[in-house]
């Protein structure tokens, strides 16, 4: 079973991969792809019910975040001794815990908007200050 957010972006639809690929309507059925849709009881949920019977969404729509405004957004760095050596940098003895801003999840085909110096965003317009005008730590 794959689920999927689609739609214009902040008005994304639940949605289900049917077996040909299409994308099956569940705004009838779950009002979004949330935490209690996720949990072991909203997923058997969605088991029992037959794709093929959801209405089929038409056109290709924009596929959206995987979940709606998460709370919090916790990533773990360098989990892969691949990644590590990417970096250059040795594998960790603790795992390194860090926290991304929730606005940084999109959908998959989406711009990646990247904050940063005017360096960082050539040709783009940034609303970056620069590091001079940070508060200090």
């Amino acid at each position: 079973m794959k689920l999927v957010r689609y739609g214009a972006a902040g008005r994304e639809k639940p949605g289900m991969i049917d077996a040909k690929g299409g994308i099956r309507d569940l705004s009838k059925v779950v009002s979004d792809i949330s935490g209690d849709v996720l949990s072991p009881g909203g997923l058997a949920k969605l088991k029992k019910l037959n794709p093929e019977k959801l209405p089929l969404v038409k056109g290709k729509p924009r596929i959206g975040p995987c979940v709606p405004k998460p709370g919090n957004f916790i990533a773990i760095g360098l989990n892969y001794s691949d990644h590590a050596a990417e970096a250059g940098m040795p594998i960790p003895k603790e795992p390194i815990i860090f926290n991304k801003a929730p606005s940084c999840l999109c959908g998959p085909n989406d711009d990646t908007i990247i904050r940063g110096t005017p360096q960082n965003s050539i040709g783009k317009s940034s609303s970056a200050s620069s590091s001079d005008n940070a508060p200090a730590t």
